[in-house]
């Protein structure tokens, strides 16, 4: 991606990263302070306000840098993982600490303060969080955020072998725009949640995954028109078919699977009667990319 998207560049008329000098123009360039995710996970906002729309969130044990920090309690961040920038809430942030040995595998899990089921969990975190591990048994790993079910836990190098798989795992995850946890995502953190737990590298919003994503396979070769799709035979499970705003992963059945604001939920359906029914709302299918 250009180093100067942006949504990933960190940069305002009074305040910008310091790798960003002599590319943009600010009143004052700052190097930024490591920070990670502490609280289950974080909106990041569009601006420093509750009710501002949410472009993105933050995994618990991600970590950003954080370049400004509001008396009100936000903090202007760029996130470490993909790069995203926005306003986080400051008291969902805390020091770097151990570095994560293990990530969430599961849809989501609960933490416990405890090696006990019947103890009250402390949060509840989803999917590709990270955890420091530094103890574990056959039924619990100690991790810096409290005691976690220790087979709902894989160490980094280790990673899911069909990420098609993991997608179809949130069926049922209600659609949210700019959700990334199993509570609640969008049609791009469908794709960007499954492809990291497979190990795959993968930027957050369409465009961009459009534009970086495997190789673009031809739509006419195909059979995708202005109407819709008339040859499915070409179509492999994992391809990821792209319309403006939107992105859907192939099944390798006639189906796909995609988080959408129509059903509001994480669904599966016909690819057909799918590329037909949003072509007759006025989007074309602009691209089909096989990572």
């Amino acid at each position: 991606m250009n180093d100067l998207h942006p949504r990933l560049t960190a940069a305002r008329p009074d305040l910008a990263d310091a790798r960003l000098v002599g590319k943009v123009e600010a009143a004052r360039f700052v190097a930024g302070t490591p920070k990670r995710v502490v609280a289950a996970s974080a909106p990041l906002r569009r601006d420093p306000r509750g009710d501002a729309a949410l472009d993105t969130e933050l995994l618990h044990g991600e970590t950003v840098l954080v370049f400004e920090e509001t008396a009100e309690g936000w903090a202007w961040v760029k996130l470490d993982s993909d790069g995203y920038v926005g306003w986080c809430p400051s008291e969902a942030l805390g020091d770097v600490g151990a570095a994560p040995t293990h990530r969430v595998r599961t849809l989501r899990t609960f933490v416990y303060p405890g090696p006990s089921i019947k103890l009250a969990p402390s949060m509840l975190v989803s999917m590709n969080a990270l955890v420091a591990v530094s103890a574990a048994d056959a039924h619990f790993a100690r991790t810096d955020a409290g005691f976690i079910y220790a087979r709902h836990l894989a160490p980094l190098d280790v990673t899911e072998p069909d990420w098609v798989g993991v997608a179809e795992g949130f069926l049922g995850t209600p659609y949210l725009w700019g959700g990334r946890t199993s509570i609640g995502l969008d049609c791009s953190a469908l794709v960007q949640m499954a492809m990291t737990a497979a190990g795959l590298p993968c930027p957050r919003d369409t465009d961009m995954q459009e534009a970086a994503v495997g190789t673009d396979l031809g739509i006419t070769d195909l059979g995708v028109t202005d109407l819709g799709v008339t040859d499915l035979g070409g179509l492999q499970r994992g391809d990821l078919l792209f319309w403006k705003g939107h992105v859907a992963i192939a099944r390798g059945d006639g189906t796909m699977i995609h988080a959408n604001g129509h059903h509001m939920d994480t669904v599966v359906e016909p690819i057909a009667g799918a590329v037909d029914r949003i072509a007759r709302a006025g989007l074309a299918v602009t691209s089909v990319r096989r990572p």
